[in-house]
């Protein structure tokens, strides 16, 4: 099993190399997503989990006071703690419309985000939209190949249509946010594409001490998703930081430790490295 930092040296996008150099360094597969509604309480989350994160997902278009100040706070808590942005923007439109999304408006997410995503449904014109955007500032893209949420539309042939479009686009999407491995899906029997390829999986939904929270998303463990699933970052939110407007900074910062060590701990595993 290939380890992060032998991908990192041999990794064709320039974004997955950022990610896994980030992973190998500070030895954490932690992706920690704030979805919180306050500036304040945002970059205090932030600035607490920094340490123990490799990528910290934001959705900025949920902050009530968002404002350039925040971006800027950000970018400097990137470099203090050593951690990749990812904007959560989840892109669904057609080519143009999403490149003036992607590089323009209020949030300007291209400036700052080293990483976002999109929905395949548009079709490979969302790809090359964003591209024209983001490929020549060394930005990556995550396609939407499944979803954690109970009844999720984003099966079968749907996911097999988001990985082709994937493999005709190595050189701006580095991965998918999926809840499995996606080498060999959509391959024809003799087809040699997931042998030449190296995408990243991103999952959602993981959790230490609950399996879901009454709205429809599910909950696996990090061993589940890393060593069972063979993906490669871990995503968790409310499970580290609980409520926002009653913020315990050291136990946030136990939990972010915990879902590291963890989710470290299972990686070796799957590297034979116990």
């Amino acid at each position: 099993m290939r380890t992060y930092g032998h991908r990192a040296n041999n990794h064709p996008n320039a974004a997955a190399r950022q990610l896994l150099e980030t992973i190998d360094r500070k030895k954490t597969n932690l992706c920690v997503s704030v979805d919180v509604t306050r500036k304040a309480d945002f970059l205090a989350i932030i600035d607490l989990v920094g340490p123990f994160s490799c990528l910290v997902k934001t959705h900025v278009d949920i902050i009530e006071d968002f404002d350039h100040d925040l971006i800027e706070q950000l970018q400097a808590l990137s470099k203090k703690h050593d951690f990749l942005i990812f904007e959560d923007r989840k892109f669904a439109d057609i080519g143009n419309t999403v490149s003036l999304q992607y590089s323009s408006g209020v949030h300007k997410i291209a400036s700052w985000s080293h990483i976002t995503n999109a929905h395949p449904v548009p079709g490979p014109s969302i790809i090359t939209g964003l591209a024209s955007v983001g490929k020549p500032l060394g930005r990556g893209l995550l396609l939407l190949a499944e979803m954690s949420t109970k009844g999720s539309l984003a099966v079968g042939s749907y996911t097999e249509e988001a990985v082709r479009m994937a493999r005709a686009n190595k050189d701006f999407v580095m991965g998918f946010i999926a809840q499995r491995r996606m080498d060999g899906v959509g391959v024809q029997e003799g087809g040699n594409s997931a042998e030449e390829e190296d995408f990243l999986i991103l999952t959602p939904g993981v959790g230490l001490d609950v399996r879901g929270d009454g709205m429809g998303q599910q909950y696996r463990t990090p061993r589940e998703v890393i060593v069972e699933s063979g993906c490669d970052v871990i995503i968790v939110g409310r499970g580290i930081y609980g409520n926002p407007k009653a913020l315990d900074a050291d136990n946030v910062r136990r939990q972010a430790e915990r879902y590291m060590k963890e989710g470290w701990k299972a990686y070796l595993e799957r590297i034979g490295e116990k």
